[in-house]
Parts: structure tokens; sequence; C-alpha cells
């Protein structure tokens, strides 16, 4: 049985620069980063150094080149935030593109995109 979601794989142009737009924008730390014999490499980031999921930034050419049948595309991702105005500010504040803050029945959410364009959401939970 599953029980809980490890990591989510994520297909990306620049590894370096996205990691570096999810730790000083979005405030993300690296987990791991690793660089194989092959010249396969990943960075493994997370919210915290404790989180039980993390996002692992892949390069999307070097995948598409080993697995071609392979999704490439950009997961939706929801992520939660327990205040979602300070959230909002902030990331503005660091020129995140952020979307408008959305009132949806039970809940209020914004969107953001990294540095490649990639869009994702955050919730206040």
């Amino acid at each position: 049985m599953i029980t809980t979601l490890g990591q989510i794989m994520l297909y990306v142009e620049d590894q370096k620069a996205v990691a570096q737009f999810w730790i000083e924008k979005i405030g993300f730390v690296i987990l791991a980063e690793e660089q194989v014999d092959n010249g396969f490499y990943w960075i493994e980031i997370a919210p915290t150094k404790e989180a039980t999921t993390s996002i692992v930034l892949h390069n999307k050419a070097m995948i598409a080149k080993m697995q071609p049948e392979l999704n490439l595309a950009t997961p939706s991702l929801l992520f939660d935030s327990a205040n979602l105005d300070e959230t909002y500010r902030i990331f503005k504040e660091k020129g995140v593109t952020v979307g408008d803050l959305v009132t949806m029945p039970g809940r209020r959410v914004f969107n953001f995109s990294d540095n490649e364009g990639n869009y994702f959401a955050i919730q206040e939970k």
C-alpha cells in the first residue's frame, strides 16, 4: 500500500537556475544534489529539510533522450500556506510572477510561475 508521496519529478531546461529560483524566491532548501558518471544530474529540493515530499529537478533534454516515451509536462502542484496573504506579499516582493488572489468555495488560492514559466498554485490551509 502507498503510505506517502515521496518525490515529484520536475523536468526543466536549466536545473541550477530553477533550483536558485525555488531557494531564493520561494524559500526551499536543497536536500541533495548528485552527478552520475554518465552525465545524469539531479537536484532535490523541498520546503524544509524535514519535509516528507520533495521535488527532484531533472534535465528535460537528458530525460527525453533516455526515455522518449515519458511525459515531460509540468505536473499541477498545489502547495499549502498557513498565511496566504503574507506568502503572496513575499512572493511579489521577491519578483515572483503571481496571479490574483482568488476566493473559491472552501479556500483562497493564487498561482505563481517559476523562471521557466511553469505554473503552480498555493492555497491557504
